[in-house]
């Protein structure tokens, strides 16, 4: 996996969603390398690490703890999962865990009704094959959907998406396994490191219900909230940061 490292201080890893790239993290990057040193992980198949064929989660956390030194893992929507099952399987290697819009389970279920539908999911597996970008873009307005910045954050998402390249459709079709699948719920109450969650309160694919939720399931869980939608550290970049760094400093070395 291609990984980036820029700024100075404390280390910290930052892992982007489906169908992005590290770049996407852009305004929140500046920011958090004026204090930490930033990995900015590119998932298999997506940006810089096309080259990779596979793209699933738990053997990209145990890659990434093997690589990269012990810190504080911050994930976003898919890349939130990477970073849970890090923390879940590696503690000594994570100082601490920051979830960005991500969820222990993406999918409805009858116990759980803060999520999507499968079929959301489904469709946009369905869609890859026919209509590639109409469907990736269908999926950020999605992304966007509800945010009181919806257009901006819309922009944003559109002018990054494609600026490494286009990612593979095998990992995209991984990914969307891996939202559709992936259930945590349960093994939260084993993580051992302190975590922060934080929500988009308009956020349409994982609702802040569903992280409130998970803060209040986890030890050490603690939960914020901006009015926003699945990509809170767009438009509201500063306060995201501002709580990173106020996590990070309670932590212990």
């Amino acid at each position: 996996m291609h990984v980036e490292s820029v700024g100075h201080g404390p280390d910290c890893v930052l892992i982007h969603g489906w169908a992005m790239h590290a770049g996407i993290f852009a305004p929140l990057t500046r920011l958090l390398a004026t204090r930490l040193r930033v990995h900015l992980v590119d998932l298999p198949g997506h940006g810089l690490s096309t080259d990779e064929a596979t793209c699933d989660a738990r053997d990209c956390a145990e890659r990434l703890a093997a690589q990269l030194p012990r810190a504080l893992w911050i994930g976003w929507s898919l890349g939130g999962v990477v970073a849970l099952q890090a923390a879940l399987a590696h503690a000594t290697r994570v100082r601490g865990l920051v979830e960005i819009a991500a969820s222990p389970r993406f999918t409805v279920a009858v116990d759980w009704p803060h999520a999507v539908e499968a079929s959301v999911f489904a469709e946009f597996g369905a869609g890859l094959y026919n209509e590639y970008r109409r469907t990736i873009e269908r999926f950020l307005a999605l992304e966007a959907l509800g945010s009181s910045h919806a257009q901006a954050e819309l922009r944003e998402l559109r002018a990054h998406v494609f600026e490494r390249g286009e990612p593979t459709l095998g990992a995209l079709q991984d990914g969307l396994r891996v939202l559709d699948r992936t259930d945590l719920r349960a093994a939260l109450a084993r993580l051992a490191v302190p975590s922060l969650w934080l929500a988009g309160r308009r956020d349409r694919l994982v609702p802040a219900a569903a992280m409130r939720w998970a803060a209040e399931h986890a030890p050490g869980g603690a939960y914020r909230e901006f009015p926003s939608g699945h990509a809170p550290f767009i438009a509201h970049a500063d306060a995201v940061a501002a709580a990173i760094f106020e996590f990070e400093a309670s932590l212990p070395q």
